[in-house]
């Protein structure tokens, strides 16, 4: 039943303002387009309200991934401004490793990181222009990228304390391009690029919204699209290698493009030629 015809522009941002008021999202200033899309989704498949706003909650908290870890931002803005200002490559690059660790999905890439992008950019090339979807804090990995000066760097997620640190590293670094605050669900990104990263993400979307990769997948404007999936749990207890190969063979099924694996100790990435 689609109550959403029902509920006004008004019902709508007093959800929004309920959520934003969670002690825990309420420094993260999330995006309108995230909350009204949950918003309207779940209204329409709740007969109840109060159903409808526990299925936003619980969807939102796997979204955010809150369990994924976050620094300090404020003492990390200030982290990155003496790293910056010791000008010595070492101090940047234990300050990136220490952003890098402080959350789950990079933390487990810190031992790889020496090999882990120059596999990548053996099967695609060097872009010239890159996305990183959902990015979290793998921009912090940029001085073990070794991507060209003049790439152009576009950083996309929901925190906008994140995205705001983000920036600050770019600028300091030098790099081209910028950290976006954007849900991509709703908005995917339309810049022209050779390669757009989509890291332990795609189960998430999944979970967020059944069928929803796909046609994420297709609006993307890159000749290669890279997506990875963990496969071992985050304590280390279950192997779901075989699981991660389902999904996307069921993601992309009926789809031309050639796909070659990358297998890593806890990721398999899927580089996927688009064009």
């Amino acid at each position: 039943m689609n109550k959403t015809a029902s509920v006004s522009e008004d019902e709508i941002r007093k959800w929004i303002g309920m959520l934003r008021a969670i002690r825990k999202y309420r420094s993260l200033d999330l995006p309108d387009a995230l909350l009204r899309d949950l918003i309207v989704e779940e209204l329409s498949r709740h007969s109840s309200s109060s159903e409808a706003l526990k299925a936003v909650r619980r969807k939102l908290h796997n979204i955010v991934a809150p369990y994924l870890g976050d620094p300090d931002y404020t003492t990390a803005q200030k982290a990155l401004e003496a790293a910056f200002t010791d000008g010595s490559p070492q101090s940047v690059r234990e300050f990136c490793l220490s952003m890098l660790a402080s959350h789950a999905s990079t933390r487990e890439r810190i031992p790889l990181l020496d090999e882990f992008y120059s596999r990548l950019w053996k099967i695609t090339g060097l872009p010239q222009t890159l996305l990183d979807l959902a990015c979290g804090m793998q921009p912090f990995a940029l001085p073990w990228m070794g991507l060209p000066t003049l790439t152009r760097y576009f950083a996309y997620d929901l925190h906008r304390p994140r995205v705001d640190l983000i920036n600050q590293f770019f600028q300091r670094s030098g790099c081209r391009g910028s950290a976006i605050h954007e849900d991509i669900l709703v908005n995917p990104p339309q810049i022209e690029a050779e390669v757009a990263l989509f890291f332990k993400e795609a189960h998430r979307f999944e979970q967020r919204r059944r069928g929803a990769c796909l046609p994420f997948f297709q609006a993307l404007r890159v000749r290669w699209l890279l997506v990875s999936l963990p496969i071992s749990s985050l304590k280390g207890t279950r192997d779901l290698e075989d699981r991660q190969r389902r999904l996307m063979q069921s993601i992309l099924g009926g789809q031309t493009w050639e796909v070659t694996e990358i297998r890593f100790e806890n990721e398999l990435v899927f580089c996927i030629q688009k064009t």
